[in-house]
């Protein structure tokens, strides 16, 4: 096993899990291989009240496993990282999880509790006991902190929360100062907080499956290490942060070719993300799953299914977004190699969860912006929404689609399907401002374009 090298802890990570431990602590790892950052990750367990025994019989060494398609090529590779230095629970331990706070070398705070990590608990009261929230942990460590080091203002931290939530930075600082008003902490520290505590908006993205059940035992007798901690992650990765040029000094992640971006704003990347990867995943669903495809890698298999998704990528999505072209042709052409990776299945009926709702916020502004455009109806993103409506109901000749969205949802597509032709069928839908949050129905030649793909 490669020799542990004892670093400084600069960051401390909110979350034990396999996302964060196959994303960010992989580049904390790069990071200290390629740059000077010489860091290594203390880790809170933020659930639960006993912390996996691996992490301590393994040194809290353990391995991530690159796999998947990249640039034409299958990827198949493997990095140790050895950049945790230990992992603690405040629930068993709550002075030592406060005594993290007075580490001089501490910088960041990486986040990772799911989207409902980031809440305000009016039940968490004032933390002399250990609070429920993750917010109000690091209200009190925090506090900790700006009380230990005497309000010194070379000691404030940069929050990097990677939860799925738009603009989760600001909404996490929020939570910190709703819990510091609400315990009665001195204005002095919220003056702290707001002045050398930078709270980052992020956006993440990579799938990290988690630990390679299926092929443990090849993976074994390549490292020769019994790693029940290893993950799986694709070869794809993206991290976009909300953050000035100090922030690009201290994280040098640009030094690194990884594919991470400290940004003055975000939305850009946000929408060309929902837009691009999951308005083609969305779009794509009711298209292959009609026609007896079940898995994204299936789809990428069959000649016709896979040249519609690139075709409505290319010709449809990207034409209606405002960055670079060459970057949107970039990130599409990455897009498509996801889709390919042949080590994760990804089954269109699980992509299809709440379908309304997605192609409301994911597809139907790509159509109506095209429309704006071009005076056209994007022909394969109105295939996709006529075979949305007929995907919702809720058979295909005679075998039964495992729906599952709002009750409300599935209820008004039952009703629907009862009607008697696709004109009425259709037009119900569109004149449905629940489902789409306008009326569809009004819109020009809207109507008929997506009536002329049933029967098709």
């Amino acid at each position: 096993m490669k020799p542990k090298k004892t670093r400084p802890v600069k960051v401390l990570q909110f979350g034990t899990g396999n996302f964060l431990r196959g994303f960010a602590d992989w580049m904390v790892e790069i990071l200290n291989e390629k740059t000077d950052f010489d860091g290594s990750i203390h880790i809170i367990q933020s659930h639960g009240k006993s912390i996996p025994a691996g992490f301590g019989k393994q040194n809290f060494n353990y391995h991530v496993l690159i796999r998947g398609f990249q640039n034409g090529k299958i990827i198949d590779e493997q990095k140790l990282i050895t950049s945790i230095n230990g992992v603690s629970n405040p629930n068993l331990d709550y002075g030592f999880y406060l005594d993290l706070a007075k580490n001089t070398d501490l910088q960041f705070i990486i986040s990772n509790t799911t989207e409902a990590g980031i809440v305000f608990d009016e039940k968490d009261t004032y933390p002399k006991k250990v609070p429920a929230s993750f917010p109000g942990k690091l209200t009190a460590l925090l506090y900790k902190r700006f009380t230990f080091f005497e309000g010194n203002e070379t000691k404030g931290l940069t929050i990097l929360p990677c939860e799925l939530i738009e603009n989760n930075g600001d909404q996490l600082k929020e939570c910190v100062m709703r819990y510091a008003a609400k315990w009665n902490f001195p204005q002095e520290f919220l003056a702290w907080l707001d002045k050398t505590c930078t709270f980052c908006n992020t956006l993440v993205d990579r799938i990290v499956p988690g630990f390679p059940k299926e092929n443990f035992e090849e993976f074994e007798k390549k490292t020769g290490f019994v790693d029940h901690l290893a993950v799986v992650a694709e070869p794809y990765h993206f991290w976009a942060i909300e953050g000035s040029e100090t922030l690009k000094s201290i994280f040098q992640t640009e030094k690194t070719g990884l594919n991470v971006h400290i940004v003055k704003d975000l939305q850009p990347y946000r929408l060309r993300k929902v837009r691009i990867l999951n308005g083609a995943h969305t779009a794509m669903v009711p298209v292959a799953y009609l026609k007896g495809i079940r898995t994204v890698g299936e789809a990428m298999e069959n000649p016709i299914i896979s040249t519609y998704i690139s075709d409505t990528i290319y010709k449809e999505i990207v034409p209606t977004l405002d960055l670079p072209k060459e970057d949107l042709e970039q990130f599409a052409a990455e897009v498509l190699d996801r889709f390919r990776n042949p080590f994760i299945r990804h089954e269109l009926i699980s992509i299809s969860l709440n379908s309304i709702s997605k192609f409301r916020v994911r597809v139907l502004p790509t159509i109506l912006e095209y429309h704006s455009r071009s005076g056209q109806f994007p022909e394969n993103l109105i295939r996709s929404f006529a075979d949305l409506i007929r995907f919702y109901k809720g058979d295909i000749n005679g075998e039964s689609i495992p729906l599952k969205d709002e009750q409300a949802v599935l209820e008004f597509f039952e009703k629907v399907w009862k009607k008697e032709n696709y004109r009425e069928i259709v037009e119900t839908v569109l004149a449905n401002e629940y489902l789409w949050g306008m009326g569809l129905s009004q819109i020009p030649g809207l109507k008929a374009k997506v009536i002329g793909f049933f029967g098709n």
